[in-house]
């Protein structure tokens, strides 16, 4: 083993937050290393966000076709859509790459584990091992899919999203366990590009933090696809290979039989193989690593950045997670306590959210006024042939702040954009009622949507 290495900085993974903090602090001239197991820019650019947007957008385009063509919904060429999704990453993992390269950080390529406070081994892909120790440490090590527990269902093989972004041949028909993003996502995408799909998933509604009405639109869209959706019932025994034949027995007596299974169940963080008792890092019960609103860990000088430290699992909240490490690392006052962080589900209808819908703000007794406008009035939804879905504005009943935003329809991630700007700037929803919105705009259904409270 090589002698210890001491940095000003030292990260270990190299996800969203963590990438760019490294970055930021290497151009600055500070001694920096960031340590990664291989997926060089995180998991958002080689296994997430940008290949599971790529194949949806690629899934979309065969299914407009399709529709133009008034012909049924027919096989792609999997391996050509792996090959273009394969391009995407590759493109971006360079740029990643070399802008690393630029900035001056040393990056490790390996897998590393605490071997003391601020200490880190990492034990290379050809065996050799290498010790490294930061003044400054920060865990940035995401998480990877869940696979329940269930009888036989590991010994199956299952895909998780990772997997099946890599086909180089279409499911012929694709069972999804789980009805939350990823399994969504994934499961509308591969019945566009030409599976049989069928969804399981062990709650009463598809995406439970959402609005009941949210649900039963998803549902109907979903149906309306040819997805077949099975509600409240789990998987208790599996049988089979991914790939070949698979048979799953669901709680309630019946089976499912298909070819392939895509595990979608929840995210586990990636922490029990770090050793970080020997750091001084403290978990919860999930797994996931103890932080305070500055995500600072129960170790000195040691924090914890994105999923890992339980922020929402989204790349742009790693991001504002760089946010407040940068701005403690420059002296400022900066917390993630009451950040409100917008998402979108990227299925059709798209799926935009900022702030508290009604289940949340009937939770917490809070008064509001509720204003919802379908789709179909909106002209440029007519216009493109748009209609399903609708816009939905909670809005505090004195001051008329906007106390959240939900619409489902096309265009909805950016038109919740739009309203997360009022909401930041504080302005009331008069403001978006009375501006002069381009026409035909989906942000000028914003107009007619507020128009709706008298």
């Amino acid at each position: 083993m090589n002698k210890v290495q001491h940095y000003d900085y030292l990260f270990l993974g190299g996800g969203k937050g963590g990438k760019s903090l490294a970055m930021d602090l290497a151009r600055a001239g500070k001694r920096v290393a960031v340590i990664e197991r291989g997926m060089i820019g995180g998991s958002c650019i080689n296994v997430a966000c940008i290949p599971s947007k790529t194949l949806i957008q690629i899934a979309r385009n065969h299914h407009a076709r399709s529709l133009v063509d008034k012909e049924p919904v027919s096989k792609t060429d999997m391996a050509q859509v792996s090959a273009s999704v394969k391009a995407v990453v590759d493109g971006m993992v360079d740029l990643n790459r070399r802008a690393f390269q630029d900035s001056g950080l040393h990056l490790v390529t390996g897998t590393g584990r605490f071997v003391g406070l601020r200490k880190i081994l990492v034990q290379t892909a050809d065996g050799s091992e290498q010790l490294f120790e930061g003044e400054r440490v920060y865990i940035n090590t995401g998480t990877f899919a869940t696979i329940p527990d269930v009888p036989g269902l590991r010994e199956l093989q299952p895909l998780t999203h990772v997997e099946a972004l890599r086909l180089p041949e279409l499911p012929s028909h694709l069972i999804v366990l789980g009805g939350g993003y990823i399994g969504l996502e994934m499961a509308q995408a591969f019945r566009r590009l030409g599976s049989d799909v069928t969804v399981i998933n062990d709650g009463p509604r598809l995406v439970t933090r959402e609005d009941e009405d949210v649900s039963v639109e998803i549902l109907r869209a979903f149906q309306d696809d040819g997805i077949n959706v099975n509600l409240d019932v789990r998987p208790v025994e599996a049988h089979g290979r991914s790939g070949d034949t698979v048979r799953i027995r669901l709680s309630d007596e019946s089976m499912v039989e298909g070819t392939h299974v895509l595990v979608a169940a929840g995210r586990t963080p990636a922490t029990h193989i770090l050793d970080l008792h020997l750091a001084g890092v403290e978990c919860d019960e999930h797994g996931f690593i103890k932080v305070d609103d500055r995500l600072a860990t129960t170790a000195e000088r040691t924090w914890a950045i994105g999923e890992v430290a339980g922020t929402p699992m989204f790349t742009h909240a790693s991001f504002d997670d760089y946010r407040v490490l940068k701005a403690g690392i420059e002296g400022h006052s900066r917390s993630v306590r009451s950040r409100t962080i917008p998402y979108a589900l990227f299925i059709d209808p798209e799926l935009g959210r900022i702030g508290m819908n009604e289940s949340q703000a009937r939770a917490r007794g809070l008064p509001h006024r509720v204003a919802k406008l379908p789709m179909a009035a909106v002209p440029r939804a007519r216009t493109n042939r748009a209609t399903r879905g609708f816009m939905k504005a909670l809005v505090d009943p004195d001051s008329g702040q906007i106390l959240g935003f939900t619409m489902l329809g096309s265009g909805a991630g950016e038109v919740t954009t739009a309203v997360q700007m009022a909401m930041l700037g504080g302005l009331p929803y008069t403001a978006l009622r009375d501006a002069i919105i381009a026409h035909p705009l989906m942000s000028e259904g914003l107009n007619l949507l507020f128009a709706t409270l008298k």
